[in-house]
């Protein structure tokens, strides 16, 4: 701050933005300025203030989601039963775990059975710290037990508060970024304001509590808010390895808290990689953010308990490929803009071509097939290569998974931020390709700031403001083509849109482009985002106030009554097969036994599911009930509203995913591939209805509401050895 108030005090330094990798051993004062004394009381009161009204926001968007969420269930008011089933899905997986640990005799024990565990998965016993990321769900069970907090608030008080409470963390985090890009806390409220308005599409906590997301984007945002803050030019070394301190830390609890850390790391790496090689960045800067992402992979695959996955990740690979060439290839940034243009693209080659090689390599090394399904997905959603595995089509036929719809942006324009953040976008991108030719036209990384520091009259971008800008090109093309990952590009959004809005530099730009007086540049600076939170809080106000006062209840009797009858009637080891989604909510709310869960990254639990949905398929009872029994099932729960599913279309209902994975026709109208067959057998969760003999001698129906439908599996007749074996083996 201190620096950037320095340069505004000098004439000669208003003709344009701020300096493309500022010198930071530069130590120029302008000749004209304020009272050192006075300078400096007076930073530090606006730097307080600033501080104090972004803690503010962020507690605003914590109490607004938890009273959203509390008004949408009445959540003190039902039921603990109902509590838990509104962790819906997976969500009721981790909470699981959670509440596992406060129930074990002592905190050794609650490890030794997470360790141990053999209720997640029948006939299996795994280690749930290796195969899950629920470290936060033991940390907090450690915490409640030690905190004295038992007697006036409830365990499940303490996760669902936490949870909303890295909301303001993440509130927080965007306004720290924007601040630090635009030099004016203003950047920060609005940032921070516009997270809020734009809810919809910035967060889904408030009904996806335990979602592995909502624990790590906050800190990925404070990932960012730490890597904005270490590019700054003219940082201090002793600020320099404090701030990469916080980088690490914030890029560690990202990566132990969500199994898909590798991906997003691999994007991120990525842009480092384009900013290495047009010149933004230093090699000491790039080399410690290579190292960084690395060495917190490393940590997160040592607690899990080298967990092979995390060794076979993209983004270790082309870390190590990247740190590998640029340690051999010399003369990388010498030359004219011809020599330096062939020499990168023979830099990227090589370093893409040793990363596959290395993760394909390790993959085959470890035995390595736990994302595969990504995979696929990628292929299949990318056109290269039509599929009917079923896994992929899982993903594929889910809403969440396909293009980001057009009303999105409808949304983000109504609330002025999807403006200033595409004129910004605009405007930064051609610099950026100025600013990219100018480096790669010069013959080094070190004379490019020596010329952009003695030519004031240049284009210049800062380092930080070129890493916001790429990471949220790479984040938004990711968001346009699958739209889940929408969450991590929205929040960055507000912070950029906001530095848009906000920004020194791009008002000194737009100024000198209109060729109006550079002095008006701090009166239109703060004007702009002034009137813009006053037509915010006119036209937006009202609609919040309505939103928190709006009352709804949980209410969800079938699936209640299901739950009493399981805790009641059903022996305690008991083993139930259904759909994943399900049975997250019975192990959570009854304990049982699991067959498969929602926890997908396991290909033999992704072929366990499969076998368990031919419920759903067209199969014989006998054949049903041999893979069940291969399970381990005692039970299986049946629902219809898949059996009759009518929310997606033909083609992506279940059973017809099922159908084409085995080769059948599918049902109602339309046109069937021609290599498909009808099916012999009809449909097993219809046909299972009638009791008819065939079925009622190998399952018998023991509850039964509008819902659901429970059958208990008969212990079948003794078989052959070879063919139980064989059974087993493939299920």
């Amino acid at each position: 701050m201190t620096a950037l108030r320095q340069r505004k005090g000098s004439k000669g330094k208003e003709s344009g933005p701020e300096i493309q990798n500022l010198n930071p051993n530069s130590s120029a004062v302008p000749p004209h300025r304020t009272s050192p004394d006075v300078w400096t009381g007076w930073t530090i009161l606006c730097g307080t203030f600033g501080a104090l009204v972004g803690v503010c926001l962020g507690l605003a968007c914590c109490i607004y989601v938890a009273t959203l969420h509390e008004n949408d269930l009445w959540f003190s008011n039902i039921k603990e039963v109902e509590r838990e089933i509104s962790f819906r899905t997976e969500c009721g997986l981790y909470y699981s775990y959670y509440k596992q640990m406060l129930k074990a005799p002592t905190i050794q024990q609650g490890l030794v059975e997470l360790i141990n565990d053999n209720m997640t998965e029948s006939k299996r016993t795994i280690n749930l710290l290796q195969r899950m990321n629920i470290y936060q769900e033991v940390f907090l069970s450690i915490l409640y037990r030690v905190l004295p907090i038992q007697a006036y608030l409830e365990p499940v008080y303490f996760y669902i508060y936490t949870v909303f409470s890295l909301q303001a963390v993440y509130v927080i985090a965007l306004y720290i970024t924007s601040w630090l890009l635009s030099g004016s806390w203003l950047a920060g409220v609005l940032a921070g304001v516009w997270y809020i308005l734009n809810r919809v599409d910035t967060t889904r906590v408030e009904f996806t509590i335990s979602l592995r997301e909502n624990w790590s984007l906050p800190f990925f945002a404070l990932q960012v808010a730490a890597i904005t803050c270490y590019l700054r030019p003219q940082l201090k070394p002793i600020h320099q390895r404090v701030v990469l301190w916080l980088v690490f830390v914030s890029t560690f609890c990202f990566c132990l808290t969500w199994q898909f850390n590798q991906f997003i790391l691999f994007i991120q790496a990525l842009i480092f990689f384009t900013l290495d090689a047009l010149d933004f960045l230093s090699p000491e800067q790039v080399t410690s953010l290579y190292l960084v992402q690395a060495i917190s992979l490393l940590s997160v695959w040592l607690l899990q308990f080298c967990n092979s996955m995390i060794l076979g990740s993209l983004a270790l690979s082309f870390v190590v490929a990247a740190l590998f060439v640029r340690h051999f290839q010399r003369g990388l940034k010498s030359g004219g803009l011809l020599s330096r243009v062939a020499k990168l693209l023979l830099h990227t080659l090589l370093v893409l071509a040793l990363a596959l090689s290395i993760n394909y390599l390790a993959k085959r090394a470890l035995q390595l097939w736990s994302d595969e399904h990504i995979f696929k997905f990628i292929k299949a959603k990318f056109g290269l290569g039509a599929t009917r595995d079923f896994d992929a089509s899982l993903y594929l036929c889910e809403e969440a998974f396909g293009l980001l719809p057009l009303d999105t942006f409808e949304r983000l324009g109504g609330t002025l931020m999807l403006y200033p953040y595409l004129s910004t976008l605009s405007v930064l991108l051609i610099m950026l390709a100025l600013v990219a030719l100018a480096n790669l036209s010069d013959s080094g990384f070190a004379r490019a700031r020596v010329a952009a520091s003695r030519d004031e009259s240049l284009i210049r971008m800062r380092p930080d403001v070129a890493y916001n800008l790429l990471h949220t090109v790479f984040f938004g093309l990711l968001a346009f083509s699958t739209m889940r990952m929408k969450y991590l590009w929205t929040g960055h959004m507000c912070a950029f849109a906001a530095y848009g809005v906000c920004g020194k530099d791009i008002w000194e730009l737009y100024l000198r482009v209109i060729r109006c007086n550079p002095y008006r540049m701090k009166l239109i600076r703060y004007t702009v985002p002034i009137v813009i939170l006053a037509f915010l809080y006119y036209k937006f106000w009202p609609r919040l106030m309505e939103e928190v006062s709006e009352l709804r209840e949980f209410y969800d009797p079938d699936t209640v009554e299901l739950m009493a009858w399981i805790s009641s009637k059903t022996p305690k080891k008991a083993v139930f097969a259904g759909s994943m989604q399900l049975l997250a909510g019975i192990k959570l709310c009854t304990g049982r036994v699991l067959t498969n869960h929602p926890h997908y990254e396991d290909k033999a639990l992704r072929e366990r599911t499969r076998q368990v949905y031919q419920v759903y398929a067209r199969q014989s009872p006998e054949e049903v009930h041999r893979v069940l029994r291969a399970a381990g099932a005692d039970y299986v729960v049946l629902e219809d509203s898949i059996c009759y599913e009518r929310r997606h279309s033909r083609g992506c209902r279940l059973r017809d995913l099922l159908d084409l994975a085995n080769g059948h026709v599918m049902d109602g109208e339309g046109e069937n591939d021609p290599d498909l067959v009808a099916s012999p057998d009809p449909r097993f969760c219809d046909a299972i209805k009638t009791d008819s003999p065939v079925y009622s001698s190998l399952f018998t129906r023991v509850f039964k509401n509008k819902t659901f439908n429970v059958y208990r599996l008969k212990k079948p007749k003794k078989k052959g050895r070879g063919e139980g074996k064989a059974v087993d083996r493939a299920v």
